[in-house]
Order: structure tokens, then sequence, then C-alpha cells
């Protein structure tokens, strides 16, 4: 039996768990442990694992994002931060700014404060890019249940042929479909979230979903339905993308609260492109987990 060591954190209710890399040294299949591991009866419990590993250059550590169905994620704003808050909580970096190597490239962490077990980060996730993988020529129509969804008449992205026509695409180090919505309440998002996510006629690497409700100006509130986790109550990118869509629509502003059912993330779309999210990560626990 192999024993590895852990401390689970969560970023307004995204919980991930975050472990060295050289705990998991004995461990041969990394994404069937990651199933094990987030299960919500059996194991820890988990949107995803956070795995560091300390550099020598380039940045300070990397980190990998394996999500609860076993796949690697390009990136997680709120995975990284409670990877970032593990270093601080565990001593092993100390300095007030941090690199972090990521599948999506080098991200900039500035601890603001902490208190405690809670560690708020001013994060720099760089420039979005909205030259998605995606199939325009795709005629696959979405089901029959898609056909009665009310729909808001702005098409941002033309050309779909499809039911949903108010979205709009935007990579921000994970692929992220954003859909505007009037109301919350009257609108399926839990199904269309589900279903686009895996809609690979469409989006060949699937791709996460934010639902989105202006609020006025500077604020907007959002639902989550992530690629390979499902519906969350918090995500980084997410927030980070909502804000992108939005300003890039003329809907708000660069610089928009986002109020989730998990909390709220500030997030800045910069003049110059660059991408900023200040959030925080709370410990819940540490613990071992034995396979």
């Amino acid at each position: 039996m192999t024993k590895v060591n852990f401390c689970k954190f969560h970023g307004f209710g995204n919980d991930y768990i975050v472990i060295e890399n050289e705990e998991l040294n004995p461990i041969e299949d990394l994404s069937e442990f990651t199933k094990r591991i987030c299960h919500r009866h059996t194991g820890v419990g988990g949107d995803g694992i956070a795995v560091l590993e300390k550099l020598e250059s380039e940045a300070e550590y990397s980190c990998r994002i394996i999500n609860p169905d076993g796949s690697e994620a390009g990136f997680s704003g709120n995975g990284t931060r409670c990877a970032v808050a593990y270093l601080y909580y565990k001593n092993l970096f100390s300095r007030e700014n941090l690199r972090l190597k990521t599948k999506s490239g080098v991200k900039n962490y500035q601890l603001l404060k902490r208190e405690d077990g809670t560690f708020w980060f001013l994060a720099e996730l760089g420039k979005p890019k909205f030259d998605l993988p995606f199939n325009k020529q795709a005629n696959e129509a979405l089901p029959k249940e898609f056909q009665d969804l009310p729909i808001v008449s702005n098409i941002v992205l033309p050309g779909l042929g499809i039911v949903v026509r108010d979205f709009f695409q935007v990579d921000v180090g994970n692929p992220v479909t954003c859909i505007f919505v009037e109301d919350f309440n009257e609108y399926d998002w839990r199904l269309v979230g589900r279903t686009i996510e895996s809609h690979v006629s469409m989006f060949p690497e699937k791709t996460n979903v934010v639902f989105i409700k202006i609020v006025d100006e500077s604020n907007i509130e959002i639902r989550i339905w992530e690629r390979g986790a499902g519906e969350t109550s918090s995500s980084g990118t997410c927030s980070i993308a909502a804000a992108v869509a939005s300003a890039q629509t003329g809907r708000t502003g660069r610089k928009v609260s986002v109020h989730a059912e998990g909390g709220t993330t500030e997030a800045v779309w910069r003049e110059d492109d660059e991408m900023l999210i200040t959030g925080r990560a709370d410990l819940a626990f540490c613990g071992d987990f034995y396979v």
C-alpha cells in the first residue's frame, strides 16, 4: 500500500488536491489515481489535483492540473492559485512574486495578503486567444431538447447553424465557450453545458462553458460547466473568459467583478491585452491518501 501526502485547498468552493510530484513516483497510472482521490464518496473529493514540481530555470515551480475524469487541463485559475497557496503554507516559497510554469505557459502570482489558512493573490494569466479549435462547417444538429431554449438575438459568432446562438469563444489557457443569458432560472444551463462540452463535432478538444448574466457595466454573474469536471461553484479561467467576452462585445468595461455561486473574482483585461484576476485560496485540510 502506498501513502500519498496532500493538502486540499479551495478557491471559492472550487476545490483542488495539491500534491508534490515526488509523492506520485510510485503511482503507475496518474489518470486512474486522480479519479480515485477526487471521488466525492470514496476518496478525498475534489474538482481536480494540482501536481507541483520545483524547477531550476524559467519558473520557480511547475504545476499540472488533472481533472477528476483523469484528463489533463491546459490551465486552471483556481487550481494553480491553490497550488501556489500550498507553497506558502508549507514554507517552500516566501518571496512576494512567484513564476509558475503551466501547460499553457508561465503565469505570475503576487501574494497580496495571508490570514492564517487564507491566501489572496493577484495573478497575471497572459493574453487571450480567439482562434480556438472549432469546426465551423459542422452540420450535426444539437439534440431536440435545444429547439425551444430561450435565446438572445445578438449572434457573436455567426455561421454555426445551431439554436444556441449568442456565444463567444476565447482561449484563456483553457478553451471557454461563453454564452450570454438573461435569466439562469429560465435557462437550462446545465443541459446546455453538458451537451456543448462534449460536442466533439464542433469542439474537437472539448470546451469549458460559462453562462453570463450582465448586471451592469462593472458586474457580471456566471454559472460554470467545466471540461472534465462538470458543474463547479467557481473557476478562475471561466471568470476571466467571461470578463473578456463581456468587454469584447461591448457589454461591460475591461474591469469587472465576476460573481459566481462560490464567491467573487475581480477580473481585469488590460489595454495591453494582459488578463489579471484577484482571488483567494483557502486551506481545507491536509492528510494522507492510501492506494
